[in-house]
């Protein structure tokens, strides 16, 4: 019985490298948002040009948000019709984009500062909210929403006084397919220089 034990404990101890070590909390959900308003904060603060914030805010981006998961829901159902390499360069030119977009909003931010006031569930993710003091305008709530969905804590939506990033950027990459007659290539070349 005891051998049997062992080989059976042994046997599951095996399988808990594949499980991830902590479940989405919510005090795990607002440390995630906590370094990434500080990483925010950090750069508006810094007084660096643009092109040095937005490549600052492209790594703040690549580390925080599921951007995988992002890019899928931007891509919508023009998704399936693409190639494996089609969808990697559209990852990536979707990345830059973004930081480019959100970075211009985040550069209005400068001499303000974002604060991260509370935390609820929602299903069975978090939504952190924030709130944006900017000068010479009333705060604007900032809204995080963050799931362990990749095997990480990582935000996957967000709302900027009420703007939805993910429906947003659905409607923005659908139209320039459109205008691309429908192509996925042509609408990843015009992604690269967008903002």
């Amino acid at each position: 019985m005891e051998r049997r034990n062992f080989i059976a404990l042994s046997g599951a101890a095996a399988l808990l490298p594949a499980l991830p070590a902590f479940a989405l909390t919510q005090g795990s959900a607002k440390k995630l948002i906590d370094e990434l308003v500080g990483q925010i904060n950090t750069v508006i603060a810094s007084g660096k040009s643009e092109k040095q914030m937005f490549s600052d805010f492209e790594r703040i981006f690549a580390r925080y948000s599921d951007t995988s998961y992002i890019a899928a829901y931007a891509m919508g159902a023009d998704g399936r019709r693409a190639s494996a390499t089609q969808k990697r360069a559209f990852s990536d030119a979707f990345q830059g984009y973004v930081s480019r977009k959100y970075g211009s909003r985040f550069r209005e931010f400068i001499g303000g500062r974002l604060e991260v006031k509370g935390v609820k569930q929602v299903k069975n993710w978090y939504e952190v909210e924030a709130t944006a003091f900017l000068r010479g305008e009333a705060p604007f709530t900032v809204t995080f929403q963050v799931s362990d969905r990749s095997g990480r804590d990582l935000f996957f939506n967000m709302f900027i006084e009420g703007i939805n990033l993910l429906l947003t950027e659905r409607t923005e990459v659908g139209a320039l397919i459109d205008r691309n007659g429908g192509s996925i290539d042509g609408m990843i070349k015009d992604l690269k220089t967008a903002s």
